[in-house]
């Protein structure tokens, strides 16, 4: 299950990515926001995040204006690597060398049709294994 959540500057880009979503047949959860009110992202990051951590869901995605704060709040949870992803490059390096479980974008940075291939691209890449990625990442989680 993919974990969904974003801010009122994420809330567009997100009806897409849902569409998406049900078009391949994955199933979601969503945990808001609902629309373009006015809303503080890190109440959507520690949602989305502690879903993943919890593995209540397998991976998810956040997306604010830049994905840059939503990204900063979800990271905060332990067990959590989620990555800041404007490009196609970043989200199969990201799930290939750091495993990672969330997908940050911001939607005033892109739009629709390159985020629905950045989202196609980080759900359908596995991690690599390599031991210099599992090594490293250990790394990381010595610091949680």
């Amino acid at each position: 299950m993919i974990a969904l959540g974003c801010d009122h500057g994420g809330y567009s880009l997100k009806v897409e990515v849902i569409k998406y979503l049900e078009e391949h047949q994955l199933a979601y959860k969503d945990f808001g926001c609902y629309d373009t009110s006015s809303v503080d992202y890190p109440e959507y990051a520690k949602k989305v995040a502690h879903s993943v951590a919890d593995g209540e869901c397998e991976k998810g995605i956040l997306i604010c204006g830049t994905g840059i704060g939503i990204s900063i709040a979800a990271n905060k949870v332990k067990g959590i690597r989620a990555a800041l992803c404007h490009d196609c490059f970043s989200a199969k390096a990201t799930r290939e060398h750091n495993d990672a479980n969330i997908l940050a974008m911001g939607a005033r940075v892109i739009g629709p049709g390159l985020a629905l291939e950045i989202v196609d691209i980080f759900l359908n890449t596995p991690f690599s294994n390599d031991q210099r990625h599992v090594r490293r990442i250990a790394q990381i989680e010595d610091e949680e």
